[in-house]
C-alpha cells in the first residue's frame, strides 16, 4: 500500500504497554489521515459522556499521505481527542518535525492512552518506545523544555510538548512544538497534561513509503522553488497573516475592546509593516516555502512570534496598541502553552465583565501589566484564574449578570479575530466550524466583503462555506498540510491530487475528496450528538452581542448595522439543506447512508433520534 505505512501506534500510559496495530486499504481511502483517521479512532473508541480530562480519553496524533514529503509547506500535523473546552470533538493542526518524523519511525498515527503515574515523557525511536522521567521539565514552559529536548536528543527529532497550562488542565492549553508552532486549541494541551504526558518525541529513519519517489522527488523539488519564487514576487511573508490586520480595520471586522468596537485609529501600530520593521528573526514550519514567523522582540527584550489572530485578540480586542507589550502577552502564552485566540478573548471576556459590573475585578482595557498577572494566574490557575482557565462560557455561565451575550465563544471555543457583527457568511462560519469557532475550517470574509453584498444572507454564502469547508477542513486537514500556499498565493488546489496521487500510485481527481470531507464532517457532527443528544440549531449561533442593536457601530462602513437573528437562521437552514442535514444541523438517515456512515448512524441512535 503506497503513501501510507498503514500502522497505526497505540500506547497505554497507565501500564506502560504499546503495541502496532495495521489498517487497510479500505480505511485508507476512506479516511485518508489526519483528521479523517482522528475522528474515525475517536468516534469508534470513546465511550459517550466520558471527561475530556479523564484517563479515559484518548489523544491522536495523526498525519496524512502527503505529509512531510518534500513539497510545498507539507511539515503538518494533526493532534486530536475529546475537547476539554467544548465537550465534543477537537482538533488542530501544527508545522512540526513531529511530521516527517513519525512517518519516518513507521506510523501514520499515534494513540495515546490512559494516565501515567507521574510526569512523564514518551520517547518514540522507529520500533522503539521508552518513557523518561519529566521531573526536570514539568513545571516549565515550552520554551525551556524544547531546549531541553534539544539538547538531549537533537533539533532534528519531532517534538510535541506542554507548558504550565497543560499541566494545570487550563480548558484552552495548547500543544507546542518548533519556535512559535502551536496546535489543538480545543485543549489538547489540557488533554496531555491529564495524562501527566509532557512531551512526545519522535525519531525515524526509515524510508516514507511512495509510489513513485523519484518523480516525487522532482515534482515537489521544483514546486518548493516556484511557490517560493512566487512568495517572494508577491512579498506575502514580508508582513505574514499580520497584514490583514489593515484591511480588517478599514472594513470594520477588528476585534476592538472585547469585539464591541470593529475598528481604531491606533491599529496601525501593531500591524504587519509596524512587525517587520521591528523583525529580528523569521521562523516557519517544516517543507515552508513562506515563511509567517515574524519574531519581534517584546517589552522584555524576549523574541515573540507574531501573526495576525494574537495580534489582533492580544492587542486591539484588549484596547493595546504598542507592539512590544502585545508581543509580551504573546510570549507569555507561548511559553504556558496557552492557545493566544482563547486567551485573547478570556483576556477582554473579563475586562468587560467588570467593566459592565457582572463581576468585581481590577484588570482594565489597556492595562498590559494587569493582563500579564491575569495570564500567569489562569496558566496555573490560581485566584479568578481558576475560572477563566475554564473559557469564556463557563466563566459566564459562574459571573452570570447576562455576561454569556457577550461571551465571545461558539460552542465553548472562543472566536478567532474577525468581528462579524455584519459579517452573516464569515458569523456562519464561525457557527458551524466542527470544533466550535474558528477561522480555519471556512475563510469566506474576502470573498464576502469584497466580492458579494456583505450584508446579504443568500444560499451562496453558505454553498461557498461548505465549498471552503470541503478544502481547508476536509482536503488539507485529511491529506496533511497547510492552506497558505493556496490561499495566499493562489498555488492551485488541483497540486495537491498531483501530489496525492504520485504517492499513492492512484488516479484521483480532486472532486473524489469531496465526498471523503463531507463523510468527515458528518461524522464529527455524530460525534457531537452523542455527546449532546438534545443539540438543536441554536448549538451554531454566534454571541447573542452581535444581533444586538445597542452594539452597532456608532461610525464607520457598517454604522448602525448587526447581525439579523432571523436572516441569518436562514442562511443557517440553507446550509443544513446543502449538507443534508435536518433542522436540527444533524444529518439525516438518508445523507449518512450515502456517505457511507450506517453503522456510525445506528450508534449514534442510540443516543438520539436520526431522521
Amino acid at each position: 500500500m503506497h503513501g501510507w505505512t498503514g500502522q497505526i501506534l497505540r500506547v497505554n500510559l497507565t501500564d506502560r504497554t504499546h503495541r502496532v496495530e495495521t489498517f487497510d486499504e479500505t480505511f485508507a481511502t476512506t479516511w485518508i489521515g489526519g483528521r479523517g483517521f482522528a475522528v474515525k479512532l475517536l468516534f469508534d473508541e470513546l465511550a459517550p459522556g466520558i471527561d475530556p480530562l479523564g484517563p479515559d480519553n484518548k489523544l491522536v496524533v495523526a498525519v496524512g499521505p502527503i505529509s512531510g514529503i518534500p513539497a510545498p509547506n507539507t511539515g503538518k500535523t494533526i493532534v486530536a481527542a475529546k475537547s476539554p473546552a467544548t465537550g465534543g470533538y477537537g482538533d488542530g493542526n501544527l508545522g512540526t518535525r513531529m511530521t516527517d518524523q513519525i512517518r519516518k519511525a513507521g506510523y501514520d498515527a499515534l494513540i495515546v492512552e490512559g494516565r501515567a503515574a507521574a510526569p512523564v515523557m514518551l520517547v518514540i525511536e522507529d520500533d522503539t518506545v521508552s518513557y523518561l522521567p519529566a521531573d526536570e521539565t514539568w513545571g516549565k514552559g515550552t520554551i525551556d523544555t524544547n531546549e531541553w529536548i534539544y539538547a538531549r536528543y537533537g533539533k532534528g527529532a519531532g517534538v510535541l510538548n506542554i507548558g504550565q497550562a497543560g499541566e494545570a488542565m487550563v480548558r484552552y492549553a495548547t500543544v507546542r512544538s518548533l519556535e512559535g508552532r502551536s496546535g489543538g486549541r480545543p485543549g489538547m494541551g489540557a488533554v496531555m497534561g491529564s495524562k501527566l504526558l509532557k512531551a512526545i518525541i519522535v525519531k525515524g529513519s526509515k524510508p516514507i513509503p511512495q509510489a513513485f519517489p523519484a518523480e516525487m522527488k522532482v515534482i515537489g523539488r521544483d514546486d518548493l522553488k516556484e511557490v517560493r519564487a512566487w512568495d517572494k514576487e508577491q512579498g506575502w511573508s514580508v508582513q505574514g497573516t499580520d497584514g490583514v490586520l489593515p484591511w480588517c480595520n478599514e472594513v470594520s471586522a477588528l476585534p476592538v475592546h472585547n469585539f464591541r468596537g470593529t475598528h481604531h485609529p491606533d491599529a496601525w501600530q501593531v500591524d504587519g509593516e509596524r512587525a517587520n520593521a521591528a523583525r529580528v528573526a523569521t521562523y516557519g514550519c517544516p517543507n515552508c516555502t513562506m515563511r509567517c514567523g515574524i519574531a519581534v522582540l517584546d517589552d522584555e527584550g524576549r523574541e515573540s512570534e507574531l501573526d495576525y489572530e494574537p495580534v489582533g485578540l492580544l492587542g486591539p480586542n484588549l484596547d493595546l496598541y504598542d507592539l512590544p507589550q502585545v508581543a509580551a502577552l504573546n510570549y507569555l502564552c507561548d511559553d504556558y502553552g496557552l492557545d493566544t485566540i482563547s486567551a485573547g478573548n478570556v483576556l477582554g471576556f473579563y475586562a468587560d465583565a467588570i467593566e459592565q459590573g457582572a463581576v468585581q475585578g481590577d484588570l482594565r482595557f489597556g492595562d498590559a501589566e494587569g493582563m500579564k498577572r491575569v495570564l500567569g494566574q489562569i496558566a496555573r490557575r490560581e485566584g479568578v484564574g481558576d475560572v477563566l482557565a475554564e473559557g469564556t462560557l463557563r466563566a459566564a455561565r459562574v459571573f452570570g449578570n447576562g455576561s454569556e451575550a457577550y461571551a465571545m465563544q461558539v460552542k465553548g471555543l472562543e472566536i478567532s479575530a474577525y468581528n462579524c457583527k455584519f459579517i452573516p457568511g464569515m458569523a456562519l462560519a464561525f457557527g458551524v466550524s466542527p470544533i466550535g469557532a474558528h477561522h480555519k475550517e471556512s475563510w469566506i470574509i474576502t470573498y464576502e466583503v469584497r466580492q458579494t453584498e456583505r450584508g446579504s444572507y443568500g444560499r451562496d454564502k453558505a454553498q461557498k462555506v461548505v465549498d471552503l469547508q470541503r478544502i481547508r477542513g476536509g482536503l488539507f486537514e485529511s491529506i496533511v498540510t497547510c492552506r497558505f500556499p493556496w490561499v495566499e498565493l493562489g498555488w492551485g488546489v488541483e497540486n495537491y491530487p498531483r501530489y496525492f496521487n504520485t504517492i499513492t500510485g492512484r488516479d484521483w481527481k480532486l472532486e473524489d475528496f469531496w465526498p471523503i470531507s463531507d463523510r468527515i464532517y458528518a461524522l464529527i457532527k455524530l460525534f457531537w450528538l452523542r455527546e449532546f443528544p438534545e443539540t438543536d440549531r441554536t448549538a451554531d449561533y454566534v454571541p447573542d452581542v452581535w444581533f444586538d442593536p445597542a452594539n452597532a457601530d456608532t461610525d464607520g462602513p457598517i454604522e448602525g448595522l448587526c447581525l439579523d437573528r432571523a436572516k441569518y437562521d436562514e442562511l443557517l437552514g440553507h446550509y443544513y439543506d446543502i449538507r443534508g442535514y435536518d433542522d436540527r444541523g444533524v444529518p439525516t438517515r438518508a445523507t449518512l447512508e450515502q456517505l457511507g456512515l450506517a453503522a456510525e448512524a445506528a450508534q449514534a441512535e442510540a443516543y438520539a433520534t436520526l431522521r
